[in-house]
């Protein structure tokens, strides 16, 4: 028996798995991102077809929570009347106005306690009382400082996106090596390229976790703002649903609500698989 009957064939570019010979690595790692990102939505569709086949059957109550196919009808009936792209436009200029005040805020503090150690000493303690807080026990005091209008749901969003960005950023600024501080000083590195060529790569990471942190509660936070006395956007349309007993409307209500949420976190992840390419290609080097 020869020893390549005994060993088999020898593992290949052509080998199963490996793609065919030729292809490049890049190719093959886009080839499989887009493999397991296709099997990310195997779990969500399996849901839906077992709540179908489950209101189909009688399993589940309507009235308790309608099917698939009802929902998609009900959606598409108030896409027609127009009341559907209404509630969403008013919940999201809510949400990106609590959000722009928000993230200006945690950037400003941020910046001030993460490089000063006055900052430090002066804001930070406020800071971390206003993070002990309960967000939603502030809805009263807020209708008596704000009324019942906008301003007390975007300053309740605002107030939810501060805390996660704030914690975050000074985190990342305070995590800066201070070897790599030394030796910028060392080579002479103006401020400027200091903050170009070592702060901000050294900042980015933590400060973008926050941010996805910040959106998610920012969403979480404008869902039980436009409970006050809301007169538009999609926490209208959920309570104006109520008090007729639409549970379609309710559920198509809240899962505009986690769409717009999982939008906007696939927009920030994008965002830091772009700025953060050069931490990738320094693990694959």
């Amino acid at each position: 028996m020869t020893t390549a009957l005994i060993l088999g064939p020898a593992p290949g570019p052509s080998a199963p798995g490996s793609g065919s010979p030729g292809t490049s690595p890049r190719a093959r790692r886009r080839r499989t991102g887009a493999s397991w990102a296709a099997l990310r939505w195997v779990s969500p569709l399996a849901l839906v077809v077992l709540w179908q086949v489950s209101s189909s059957t009688g399993l589940l109550d309507p009235d308790v929570l309608p099917a698939p196919r009802e929902l998609a009808s009900t959606t598409a009936e108030l896409y027609r009347s127009g009341e559907l792209v209404d509630a969403l436009l008013v919940s999201t200029r809510r949400a990106a106005l609590g959000f722009a005040f928000g993230a200006l805020a945690a950037v400003v503090l941020g910046l001030a306690v993460g490089l000063s150690r006055l900052g430090d000493a002066l804001i930070d303690p406020l800071m971390q009382m206003v993070r002990m807080l309960p967000l939603f026990g502030l809805i009263p005091l807020f209708i008596v400082w704000f009324g019942i209008k906008e301003e007390p749901k975007i300053y309740l969003v605002a107030l939810g996106v501060v805390v996660p960005l704030y914690l975050n950023l000074v985190a990342a600024l305070r995590g800066v090596d201070p070897d790599l501080k030394e030796a910028a000083i060392s080579l002479r590195l103006t401020r400027w390229e200091q903050a170009r060529h070592l702060v901000l790569p050294s900042v980015l990471p933590g400060a973008l976790v926050g941010l996805r942190q910040s959106l998610g509660v920012a969403w979480l936070a404008l869902i039980v703002a436009e409970q006050i006395n809301a007169g538009a956007g999609l926490g209208y349309l959920i309570n104006h649903a109520r008090d007729f007993l639409r549970t379609d409307v309710i559920v198509v209500g809240l899962l505009c609500y986690a769409v717009l949420g999982l939008l906007t976190d696939l927009v920030v992840r994008a965002l830091e698989r772009r700025a953060l390419r050069w931490r990738d290609e320094g693990v694959r080097a």
